[in-house]
């Protein structure tokens, strides 16, 4: 197997390598975006991988065109693991009309479920408040909201919403999960799918979107979405920015439905200097960033050396990527 891969995220791993060495050729990507394997010189025409590992950290510097680039121009491309949450980029579905697999890792999926829990309780336990109060030295006692006894809407029940729906759940929550086919979960009272979202919405305290961008969610939380949910309620939203219609957003925090948002993606990001997002008062918001967590790089890692050895074996694979996902 011809393997690209960001350097980096070589080293983390090469050890844990040693079983297949005799089965690969290793195309390694510096942070410049050179090529070299086996002391030989490439570029993204040149390197011809037939598979490719394309880290989070290889997909945020100079070496993100030589990975894409030379995955896309690759001739044999059989199979392509990636660490990304969403695959909405138009790059995902190029790859597997190639005829690549496309598999994936959900090593962020603790990661931003701990995000959301930590987001909604700073909201509910009003830290920033309290901070204020700290700063003026003024001994004020604030009263707080439990989640125990929230009802949590989570839409979108893959491995991210699962982890949050955990964690909510430790809190004492009541979760109501989406997904595509609406099945039971154990993790929920209630299941439902995507058409039963509006009627899930006025009895939910928090409003999750973990669900992936396309054609069915894109746009989803729009002014109809708002008017239905629960006077007091907080919205979160770490699947894409694309699933929110910003201006409802705007007009319906203005006029107080949702109480809050908690906002990781935007439509535009990076986010423009003149965004009303950046100092809205019902908004915290974070630099798509709550898949950063410190546990994240060896999950995705550890998925990926697993899915090398089960595909050098010719056993199926774990997470093979849903073709309803990719960006088309």
């Amino acid at each position: 197997m011809r393997l690209l891969i960001y350097e980096p995220a070589l080293r983390r791993i090469e050890a844990k390598l040693a079983p297949f060495r005799d089965q690969l050729q290793l195309l390694a990507v510096d942070r410049q975006g050179g090529v070299t394997c086996n002391g030989e010189t490439f570029d993204a025409d040149t390197a011809q991988p037939d598979a490719g590992w394309l880290s989070a950290d290889g997909v945020m510097g100079p070496a993100q065109r030589t990975l894409m680039v030379g995955l896309l121009k690759a001739q044999d491309l059989k199979w392509v693991h990636t660490g990304a949450a969403g695959l909405d980029h138009p790059i995902w579905a190029e790859l597997v009309d190639k005829g690549a697999v496309l598999t994936t890792s959900h090593g962020q999926a603790p990661s931003i479920a701990e995000y959301v829990l930590g987001e909604v309780l700073g909201h509910f336990q009003r830290l920033g408040e309290r901070r204020a109060e700290q700063a003026a030295r003024r001994w004020t006692r604030l009263t707080f909201r439990e989640i125990a006894g929230t009802s949590w809407l989570i839409i979108g029940f893959g491995a991210i919403g699962q982890g949050i729906a955990k964690r909510a759940k430790a809190f004492g929550a009541q979760i109501a999960g989406v997904r595509r086919s609406g099945a039971p979960d154990p993790l929920a009272e209630r299941m439902g799918a995507l058409a039963e979202v509006k009627s899930l919405l006025p009895a939910a305290d928090v409003v999750v979107l973990a669900t992936p961008l396309n054609q069915e969610t894109s746009g989803m939380a729009d002014a109809a979405f708002f008017a239905a949910m629960k006077p007091g309620s907080v919205l979160v939203n770490v699947g894409r920015g694309d699933l929110v219609d910003e201006a409802a957003l705007l007009a319906a925090l203005a006029s107080g439905i949702p109480e809050h948002a908690i906002l990781d993606v935007f439509h535009d990001e990076p986010l423009k200097g003149d965004s009303p997002f950046w100092d809205h008062p019902k908004v915290s918001m974070t630099a798509h960033a709550s898949a950063f967590g410190s546990g994240q790089a060896a999950r995705n890692d550890a998925v990926f050396l697993e899915n090398l050895r089960r595909r050098l074996a010719g056993e199926p694979m774990l997470y093979e990527a849903d073709p309803r996902d990719l960006g088309r």
